[in-house]
């Protein structure tokens, strides 16, 4: 395993006895809809999510689903070329003392990088491969700690490569299966399906048809799910 850099801290524990696929049923018998974690590499508070997510999730007895897709075909659908951070000066500003303070409270490792946003498609290309897979939560909380805390380069194939053998993976094959015509193509559908769905920033939940966006409100999406994401639910709020 790779060591972590000085100051960092594990995530929270997944609980042993959670987990699985499909939905979760409530004490009334009431199916409970998954959660859904829509991300991007490239967005920052996405990294507190990610960090976060899949223990609270688990440990209310739901399942976590991780979406990965790209925003910048999204931002272009706004007339964005760019970061709305870097757009907006005063914005991005307060956006990153935010995730000073933010991730100093979690306890959580945090360097503003030199480059901003970096390209997070060939990470997503990877955790979409796997996102069924056992590996997939690691390798994406990872990325975000290479990316956010240690300024590395996620867009260089050589980190993503290191990242996934320092996990016991074959990391050239995974980056190669990711480059398929197949997986391609999965990856704009599943971006095309973002903007389909309303998505319009990350981290964004989705439990049945409603979404919660920002790290913020990953307390509310559980909350949803716990009440079935249903017509009492709604009547509830």
């Amino acid at each position: 395993m790779a060591r972590q850099p000085r100051g960092s801290r594990r995530p929270p524990a997944v609980p042993a006895s959670a987990g699985g696929r499909g939905t979760s049923a409530g004490a009334a018998g009431r199916e409970r809809p998954p959660i859904e974690l829509w991300f991007e590499f490239a967005s920052t508070y996405s990294y507190l999510a990610v960090w976060r997510a899949e223990a609270l999730v688990r440990a209310a007895g739901l399942q976590l689903r991780w979406r990965p897709f790209l925003l910048g075909p999204i931002f272009q659908t706004q007339g964005w070329n760019d970061s709305p951070f870097n757009i907006y000066p005063v914005k991005g500003r307060y956006m990153w003392r935010d995730m000073e303070r933010l991730c100093r409270a979690a306890g959580m490792p945090f360097r503003r990088p030199t480059q901003f946003p970096r390209s997070g498609l060939l990470a997503a290309r990877v955790a979409l491969l796997g996102a069924a897979e056992i590996w997939c939560p690691e390798f994406v909380r990872r990325v975000y700690q290479v990316n956010f805390a240690e300024d590395r380069d996620i867009a260089d194939e050589a980190v993503i490569v290191a990242l996934l053998d320092s996990m016991g993976l074959d990391g050239r094959e995974i980056c190669a299966l990711s480059r398929s015509s197949e997986n391609k193509d999965r990856l704009r559908q599943q971006t095309d399906a973002a903007m389909h769905l309303g998505i319009f920033g990350a981290p964004t939940f989705l439990v049945g048809g409603e979404l919660f966006w920002g790290n913020d409100r990953l307390e509310h999406a559980v909350a949803w799910a716990l009440r079935g994401a249903g017509p009492s639910a709604a009547a509830a709020e």
